[in-house]
This record gives C-alpha cells, sequence and structure tokens, in this order.
C-alpha cells in the first residue's frame, strides 16, 4: 500500500501492541558485519541461527539476508535444527544485526486488527557506527514486500529505546531519546507529542540511565521491561561497588513512584544483573532484561554464568507462569554489544476477520 497521507496513526485507529500479544513473526537481520564483533566475529553466525531455531520452535522467522549471505544462513540454521518451513529470508540487504532498532515498529488497528508499520529515522545511536543507509531502508522495503502500509516519521527513534504495555502507557529513558545526538532539534515535549500521534499511546513515562557499557545511550531494554499492563521487571545491581548500582537504584527510585491510569502502584520484580563480562578490557551491557516474549515462550539471555544464568531464568518465568523459559547462550553474541531483544523485532498477528476482509478488496 502506498504512504499513509497527513493523518497520524494514532488518529486512524492505531496502536503498538505490547511483546505479549499474539505474533505473526519474529523479524530478525541475518550477521554479517565483523567490525561489530572485532576479533570474535567466527562463532556469531551459528550462535544466531540457534536463536533463529528456538523462535522457529513457536512461530514463524523472517529475515532480512542479502541473496550473496543466503546460502550460509540457511545452511547453518538447518543444522541447528530450525524448522525451516517457518523460516523465511528476505533479500533485504543491511549494514548490521540490530533489528530491533532498524526494522519497524509494527501498529495495529484497534477495531479491525490490520497491521501497518512504523518507520522512524534511523541514525545508528548518535552516528557512531556509519555506513549505516542500508538498515535505514528495511522498514520501507518491508512495507512494500508486505504489502503493509507504511507511517514514515523523520524523527530519530529505536525500537530498543522503548516498552509499551499495549493499553496506552510507553516507557522509556532520559539518556537516550533527550540525548542530543538523536532529535536536538525536539523538545521533550514534541517528543512526547509523536510518540502518542504515531504508537497510539498516551502516556510516557521517563526513566534516568542505562546500564555501564551500553553504546546505545540508555536503551531501555537493558533496564527495565514491561511483563504485564501494570507491573514492571527491572534489573538491580546488589553491588554497591559496581557503577550500575546507583543508576539502577535511581530508576528503581522512579518506578517505585509511578502510578498506573487507576492511581495504583505498579507490580514492580526486579531482575539481578549477571557479574560483570568484559571482553579485550572492555565492559560489555550483559543484562537479562532483554529477552524477549514470542508466541508460547520467553527467551532469556544467558552469559555462562550458572547460578546467575538459573535465577533469572527462574524470575522471568516467574512472570510469565503460562509460558515456557528457554534459556539462549548470548557469550558471544554479547560482544556485538546486544543480544536477543536487540536482535528482534516482533510484527504482531492480523485478525482473522481482516484477513478475510482483505482478500474481499479488489
Amino acid at each position: 500500500m502506498a504512504d499513509t497521507g497527513s493523518k497520524s496513526p494514532a488518529v486512524l485507529g492505531f496502536r503498538m501492541p505490547a511483546e505479549w500479544e499474539p505474533q505473526a513473526a519474529i523479524w530478525l537481520s541475518w550477521p554479517h558485519n565483523k567490525r561489530t564483533w572485532p576479533g570474535q566475529f567466527s562463532p556469531v553466525p551459528t550462535a544466531f541461527a540457534e536463536f533463529v531455531k528456538q523462535i522457529s520452535r513457536f512461530e514463524a522467522v523472517r529475515i532480512n539476508c542479502a541473496a550473496s549471505l543466503q546460502p550460509r544462513a540457511l545452511r547453518l540454521c538447518t543444522k541447528a535444527g530450525a524448522d525451516m518451513t517457518r523460516v523465511t529470508l528476505y533479500d533485504h540487504p543491511t549494514n548490521d544485526a540490530w533489528c530491533r532498532d532498524h526494522g519497524p515498529i509494527f501498529v495495529r488497528h484497534r477495531k479491525t486488527g490490520r497491521v501497518a508499520l512504523t518507520d522512524w529515522r534511523y541514525n545508528a545511536w548518535g552516528g557512531k557506527y556509519p555506513p549505516y543507509e542500508l538498515d535505514n531502508t528495511i522498514p520501507t522495503r518491508i512495507a512494500q514486500r508486505l504489502k503493509l502500509q507504511r507511517f514514515a516519521h523523520e524523527m530519530v527513534l529505536e525500537g530498543g529505546s522503548i516498552d509499551v504495555n499495549g493499553r496506552g502507557l510507553l516507557l522509556t529513558s532520559e539518556q537516550c531519546l533527550l540525548n542530543q545526538n538523536r532529535n536536538p532539534h525536539l523538545t521533550k515535549g514534541q517528543i512526547e507529542r509523536n510518540l502518542r500521534q504515531y504508537l497510539g499511546v498516551k502516556t510516557i513515562m521517563w526513566l534516568g540511565e542505562g546500564i555501564v557499557g551500553d553504546d546505545t545511550d540508555g536503551h531501555i531494554d537493558d533496564i527495565t521491561r514491561f511483563y504485564k499492563t501494570d507491573g514492571f521487571v527491572t534489573c538491580v545491581e546488589t553491588n554497591r561497588r559496581d557503577p550500575n548500582h546507583k543508576l539502577l537504584a535511581a530508576n528503581l527510585e522512579r518506578l517505585q513512584g509511578f502510578r498506573t491510569p487507576s492511581g495504583r502502584k505498579f507490580d514492580l520484580v526486579t531482575l539481578p544483573m549477571p557479574e560483570p563480562v568484559v571482553f579485550q578490557g572492555q565492559r560489555v551491557p550483559a543484562s537479562y532484561a532483554n529477552f524477549l516474549i514470542i508466541n508460547g515462550a520467553v527467551l532469556v539471555p544467558q552469559f555462562r554464568q550458572p547460578k546467575r544464568d538459573a535465577m533469572a531464568q527462574e524470575i522471568i518465568g516467574g512472570c510469565f507462569p503460562k509460558r515456557e523459559v528457554v534459556g539462549i547462550d548470548c557469550f558471544h553474541l554479547i560482544w556485538g554489544l546486544g543480544t536477543l531483544h536487540c536482535l528482534s523485532q516482533q510484527q504482531p498477528l492480523t485478525e482473522r476477520s481482516q484477513i478475510k476482509a482483505d482478500k474481499s478488496m479488489p
């Protein structure tokens, strides 16, 4: 479908669903940029194929993957044991693998269930990692390939910088969205207005800073996530000597002060941080909050720390008691400064009534 006119998605009846709502597929971008994992790229495609396998157990996987990379991608996914009837590769060349941030943010119509996508400007987290021109075209390519309505906006926004509860609330961080390397020409009020108009939210809640080593300037999906409409799971660091202790304690204090639309406190579940993970002298942003919710399961990053990994799985499993909890080894992936949630973007399920309506259209 053609790009939208002047009316915003919210005015037209669209909203961004919560991640736990039914999904049609998970979008990924095949890893190929060796500079993202300097000196340690070799095991990354195999680890990524394992990620594909686990998603494919539960739902479709759609992968942005240049034609030249597809033979190896298919070979590795097959070898990993992925359900290849659920895996589709699209000849969409990329600069990097972080689909959460360069991919589209999908929205769904409140009444018809029709799915569309929002396309925000992407600048590789404030221009840190050029080139990124190919990544910035991914939402347009997906819209054209799937024949979805596309709502484009010139504001820089990455999917990992926000989280929604699907009922009008959006959580983000000041360090990221108010950073001068994103939208220096926009005020906080203007940014909030854009989020309301394009994602169909009503209330924006702000945390402060993200964790140490996060090159995205405080993405929310490394610190705090909605696990239900009125509850957050949030990272804490018990070691007072760790620089994350004060940062996460300050965010916890803010969360404790938030109120639901009905005036109640939010239910809060605390999640431990892994022990510091360091590669080549650099601390990386390892976090269990970078889990991915899919149909019937929640995929939890693991960092080869048996006790903490198990504790994180148990806590997150308690947040999603009706879903299978699947731990995925992210020891190699995290050297790229992100894991499961950073690498993926969910596409909501179109309601069946709308599928029938679409088939009847000329």
